[in-house]
């Protein structure tokens, strides 16, 4: 996993239930008028998904009125309160562009019928999804909280062996200076003791 990954991976939902092209959804979109906000419900069948990860896309597709309404919402904004699977379509393909071209009965879409053997089946299997994605989150936490304190351990044993590193510079620095201080005192001694006086002729 790289860099990108690694951030977008803090911003995407785990709440969102499992559904297909076909499905029927209800989604729950924020909308904001001035100072207040609502949930606007939006409720149609799945017409396609595009892209992947923290930007992929889904359009919804109702009729009203008689006039067909699409709109295509990030899967994980949080302008979206959640998305509520009514039904499942039992469909073929994996973008229904053609039913932009059916109205009346030819544009509604055959339900799926599961058996109570296989809701069972996947709603453990989104069960063991979610337990998966909470482990892998977890994970990641504490991989980037390890890193972070092996990151500070590196900087104080950095500033320790600098601070080290100084000291024993200003133990050298002082002596030689204390070494040289006797010697300056010696030479003026030297220099006041008074001269021998000549000896004496026989």
């Amino acid at each position: 996993m790289n860099i990108l990954d690694q951030i977008t991976e803090e911003y995407k939902k785990t709440d969102i239930p499992k559904f297909s092209i076909g499905d029927t959804v209800k989604v729950h979109v924020k909308i904001k008028e001035g100072q207040r906000e609502r949930i606007q419900i939006f409720e149609g069948f799945v017409l396609k998904r595009q892209n992947g990860g923290i930007g992929e896309t889904f359009t919804v597709r109702r009729i009203a009125s008689g006039v067909g309404v699409e709109k295509t919402f990030p899967l994980h904004s949080p302008l979206i309160e959640k998305i509520e699977l009514v039904k499942r379509g039992d469909v073929r393909r994996a973008k229904l562009n053609y039913m932009r071209q059916r109205t009346g009965k030819s544009a509604k879409i055959k339900a799926k019928i599961l058996t109570d053997e296989q809701i069972a089946a996947e709603a453990a299997a989104e069960a063991a999804a979610k337990a998966e994605a909470e482990a892998k989150r977890q994970a990641e936490e504490e991989a980037r909280e390890k890193a972070i304190a092996e990151k500070k351990a590196a900087e104080e044993a950095a500033a320790a062996e600098e601070a080290a590193k100084a000291e024993a510079e200003a133990q050298v620095e002082e002596a030689p200076a204390e070494a040289e201080a006797p010697a300056e005192e010696a030479a003026p001694a030297e220099a006041e003791a008074p001269a021998e006086e000549p000896a004496e002729e026989a």
